[in-house]
């Protein structure tokens, strides 16, 4: 690698920088280190020569005149990289030697951060170069590449049509360059007969700053080899991947071919296949490992939540709801019958490696239900859901009749839906609400001790909280009954039973406190309130 041989920079002087620079059999190539770039830049810079130890000597102040800094001349590079002053242009004469007077004389320093610096590259064979090509950064700084124009011509769209406009043009200017270090990068890939090989391990976004210059180039060779690049390296992250989209997207709006990566995000098939979610869920309903099937459960219900929010996503969603319920149906089927087989005489007496099996059964069909309940609630869509459970009186029956250890995981399903109801995720008819209740309400209550010791995701005081709210909202006189049905349970089970003392207030000033209050015309404390607290 060709050495790098730059003068040290002050504070506030403009930075140089980092590009590109070795000299190869191919021309130029090799990026080193910005650290060793920067490192460089300590050696050679006549501007910055350490002070002297003794005081200079006195000068009269009529021979004091200043030494533009222009007459100063850096000192020749030993290597095809040289940092030139910032007198030097594309086409300029030779400036007269400087005085011995002159050169005698100290000045006053002009600002070095006005002062922008050059790099100057030279590709290919030395001493061939038939075209400069000079880049000004926005940064402050400005790269001179000495270059070949049938090189260029035949690589660039861009440089042939501006050399075609002004043959026999021995320099070429780039003014306001926002990526200079990749523009070198990518003029010298001109140069190379192995593209795809000099992109090996390079970062994504790095290609795609090479991928833009090379766009604006017209080099279109380097433009292909880049998103075959894309197409086939990993894209880490969802920004790094919307960058990836975005970028080939305009790429495709100019008519250039991008299928082969925009198929890694899309498919040719303009309407997902209808089975392809169903398919989905049908593999987490059927899966017997736990704790694949408990992260799977988790990540689907996140992600179809993330489709909820989409504003385009209702046209699709009917399909969804109705794929659900069918899943839904298939549960309650499944359960129905293993309840029945459970509910027989002789169950009890067989081996448990028989009985084993069904129970498990029973726990997985319920706990699906409760899954694809989560699912509806998530996108409003609960309340058939909440009906098609309260007309389920044979597997309420049934429920009575089997050992709680077989049976509590279905009151699971219960309480989730008057949390629900309590929550107002979900709003039933008034008899649907009533049939809930009557239905599931006492089951519940008989497991309610397995519920609190046996379920890890069993919430007691929200389950309390949602079987409150929903008795409250029935009619008076169905409070009654089913509070003082609860009643008897609590005062014979304690702890093992639903705690419901705050719904029980709440109907108690309803029903002996608010007629007397009302009918002095005083103000009345809200229910609500009463029931939060």
């Amino acid at each position: 690698m060709a050495e790098i041989r730059l003068n040290r920079v002050e504070p506030g002087q403009t930075k140089i920088k980092d590009v590109p620079i070795a000299v190869t059999p191919e021309g130029f190539w090799c990026c080193p280190s910005p650290a060793v770039f920067q490192k460089s830049q300590k050696t050679q810079n006549p501007l910055n020569k350490p002070k002297p130890s003794s005081p200079p000597p006195k000068i009269n102040n009529a021979q004091k005149r200043p030494v533009p800094m222009t007459e100063r001349r850096p000192p020749p590079a030993p290597s095809r990289l040289v940092a030139v002053s910032d007198d030097q242009q594309c086409t300029g004469p030779e400036r007269p030697p400087v005085s011995t007077s002159a050169a005698t004389e100290r000045a006053p320093r002009p600002k070095i951060e006005n002062l922008p610096r050059k790099v100057a590259i030279e590709f290919g064979e030395p001493a061939t170069c038939d075209l400069k090509v000079v880049i000004f950064g926005k940064q402050g700084f400005c790269v001179k590449l000495s270059v070949h124009r049938d090189v260029l011509t035949e690589k660039s769209n861009f440089f042939a049509d501006k050399l075609s406009e002004q043959s026999g043009l021995p320099c070429l200017q780039i003014d306001d360059c926002e990526d200079v270090e990749i523009y070198v990068e990518t003029v010298g890939m001109m140069y190379c007969k192995e593209m795809k090989q000099r992109l090996m391990k390079q970062s994504v976004s790095r290609i795609l700053r090479i991928l833009k210059i090379a766009e604006l180039l017209g080099f279109t060779s380097c433009i292909q080899v880049c998103l075959e690049y894309l197409e086939a390296v990993p894209w880490i992250g969802e920004e790094e991947e919307e960058k990836v989209v975005s970028t080939v997207l305009r790429l495709q709006g100019e008519g250039i071919g991008v299928n082969p990566v925009l198929k890694r995000v899309s498919s040719d098939i303009s309407n997902v296949p209808k089975d392809t979610l169903s398919h989905i869920i049908e593999l987490v309903l059927k899966s017997n490992e736990e704790r694949g099937r408990r992260e799977m459960k988790s990540i689907v219900l996140k992600l179809l939540r993330e489709n909820n929010s989409l504003p385009n996503h209702a046209g699709s969603a009917d399909i969804c709801n109705e794929m659900i319920y069918r899943s839904c149906r298939d549960c309650l089927n499944s359960l129905s019958c293993l309840f029945k087989q459970a509910a027989e005489p002789e169950f009890a007496n067989k081996p448990s490696n028989n009985r084993d099996p069904v129970v498990k059964h029973i726990a997985l069909e319920s706990d699906n239900l409760s899954w694809l309940l989560d699912i509806l609630v998530d996108k409003q869509a609960a309340d058939e859901f909440a009906l098609m459970w309260a007309n389920q009186q044979e597997l309420s029956v049934l429920h009575a009749k089997l050992p709680i250890v077989s049976r509590y995981h279905v009151s699971c399903v219960s309480a989730r839906l008057y949390v629900s109801i309590g929550r107002g995720e979900l709003l039933p008819s008034k008899e649907t609400r009533q049939l809930l209740l009557q239905t599931w309400l006492q089951p519940l209550i008989n497991d309610y001790s397995w519920l609190q010791h046996g379920c890890r995701s069993f919430d007691k005081k929200l389950v309390e909280e949602g079987i409150g709210r929903t008795i409250l909202t029935l009619p008076l006189e169905d409070q009654r009954s089913i509070l003082l049905s609860w009643l008897g349970s609590f005062l014979k089970t304690g702890d093992n039973c639903p705690n419901l003392q705050r719904a029980f207030e709440v109907w108690w000033r309803r029903t002996f406190i608010r007629p007397y209050v009302e009918g002095q015309g005083n103000v009345v404390v809200s229910d609500t309130s009463m029931l939060s607290k």
